[in-house]
């Protein structure tokens, strides 16, 4: 049976607990709202398939793979797709066409106020919660299961998801099945908990005294493609918070972020996309207007045929790998060196405490952001 002693080595991608016949397996939450396996020793028969179909380590399947990814960059030609994606829409030209073909998509999406989930679309209307980015671990619990099904009713489905949940889908899913499921993953950066989302969530909404009714991880219509801010808009009127500056300090990451082995250009996937950081390189026009452009990485021959059938719906340029080779396709993020202190510290004293002493709203930080404000000012009245 399946324990959890490390939890380094434990992705959360629900596998495991999913090929369970006997149900003898739970997904868990830890302090900070992480799930992690966990057996009923009364109901296990000790069969040992959750540990084999475990893809959590560097013998992940990529016996599909081409010699190497084929690079592109990559935009929507309906600029109302780009505005409203992360970067160039290229998740949507993919699912459009998967819809259009009777298929299923799945992707992140909210439920219960803004928790973060695997949800399945059977329409574009319903894909469309699935733009954006998501700076949480989603909830998968039940989806792969649900994904089978849809395999073994004949459907064409489309799952995205980050390195490590296409990984285990895989993984669970078997080859005979294999031949109707695209996988889709993205360049991920690491995972934040669950349980600080919806802390933040609570404490923005108790400042403001409002309800908050819609969330943007990275407003780029507000902020423009390169910024990594948020917006939340409430019932009675807007705000402008900061979740991302912990998010980048690697701080809140799950532990298993920190050893990903699928940070390479092996990808566990049928094409990856990502921002396309560096796209200067490629081409010094496709994105003058910082709107926002996608990099695809096509890793299988099922990916370069999705890929042909709809790279009329983009504007493609095709680019040199070593020209995309962003920090997370060459190695994990570098989990901050306190991370078990702000766990400890959110578990016994709570959420505003840890994001005053490791985030952005203590004063010391709130003194930063002023002195900057008035050096800028200062460079504006003397024209530098």
């Amino acid at each position: 049976m399946i324990q959890i002693i490390d939890k380094s080595q434990c992705c959360g991608c629900t596998a495991c607990a999913s090929i369970c016949a006997h149900d003898a397996i739970t997904m868990q939450p830890d302090v900070l709202g992480f799930l992690y396996p966990v057996v009923n020793k009364d109901k296990c028969v000790d069969c040992g398939l959750c540990e084999k179909v475990c893809a959590f380590n560097d013998h992940y399947d990529t016996s599909l793979n081409l010699e190497k990814p084929l690079a592109y960059a990559t935009r929507h030609k309906d600029m109302k797709e780009v505005e409203t994606s992360r970067s160039g829409a290229a998740f949507i030209a993919l699912s459009d066409y998967v819809l259009e073909q009777g298929g299923v998509v799945y992707g992140a999406g909210y439920t219960d106020h803004f928790r973060v989930v695997h949800k399945r679309a059977v329409t574009k209307e319903e894909r469309d919660e699935f733009k954006g980015s998501k700076y949480v671990q989603s909830d998968l619990t039940g989806v792969f299961r649900q994904v089978k099904q849809d395999l073994k009713d004949g459907l064409t489905v489309l799952f995205s998801g980050t390195p490590c949940q296409t990984a285990g889908l895989n993984s669970y899913i078997g080859k005979k099945l294999r031949a109707n499921l695209i996988l889709v993953d993205i360049v991920c950066h690491g995972v934040p908990g669950p349980y600080i989302w919806r802390d933040y969530i609570t404490y923005l909404e108790k400042k403001q005294g409002d309800k908050i009714c819609w969330v943007n991880f990275r407003d780029k219509q507000e902020f423009g493609w390169k910024a990594h801010k948020e917006t939340f808009k409430f019932v009675n009127g807007g705000g402008k918070m900061s979740f991302t500056y912990l998010f980048y300090q690697h701080i809140m990451f799950r532990r298993s972020c920190g050893i990903c082995p699928y940070a390479n250009t092996k990808r566990p996937s049928d094409i990856t996309i990502a921002d396309f950081w560096g796209w200067e390189k490629t081409d010094p026009d496709i994105n003058k207007d910082d709107k926002g452009v996608s990099l695809v990485l096509v890793n299988t021959e099922k990916g370069l045929e999705l890929f042909e059938a709809v790279k009329n719906r983009m504007t493609v340029i095709p680019a040199k790998l070593e020209d995309c080779l962003q920090p997370n396709l060459q190695h994990p993020s570098a989990i901050h060196s306190q991370r078990m202190d702000f766990e400890r510290d959110y578990e016994r004293k709570g959420f505003l405490y840890v994001m005053k002493k490791y985030g952005d709203m203590g004063w010391k930080m709130q003194l930063k952001y002023k002195i900057r404000k008035i050096k800028r000012n200062i460079k504006r009245l003397l024209g530098k």
